[in-house]
């Protein structure tokens, strides 16, 4: 089910997501500071680095769904080659 994103927050992203951040670290959102921009704060999923935080005007983070999580966590140097291929070809998923 899609959530309709709040005003001035345009990745959707709410607090108990899960989203890729700018280092392609699936991360558990666990705040969100709208005083300054729409910043997401979370703990990475993938060595429990914190806080990681994103500016979702800025840097693009998307929210990826719990099943892909094991997935890049088993091989996130290579996730992260594939979706810097992507998005430098354009392909936002």
């Amino acid at each position: 089910m899609s959530e309709i994103p709040r005003p001035g927050n345009p990745s959707g992203i709410q607090v108990g997501d899960i989203y890729e951040d700018c280092s392609f670290h699936p991360v558990l959102c666990t705040a969100i500071d709208e005083v300054a921009g729409v910043v997401l704060s979370g703990v990475s999923l993938i060595d429990g680095s914190y806080p990681r935080s994103c500016d979702a005007l800025h840097c693009g983070p998307v929210r990826i769904r719990v099943e892909d999580v094991m997935a890049i966590k088993q091989d996130l140097d290579g996730y992260a080659h594939r979706r810097m291929t992507e998005l430098q070809a354009g392909e936002y998923t």
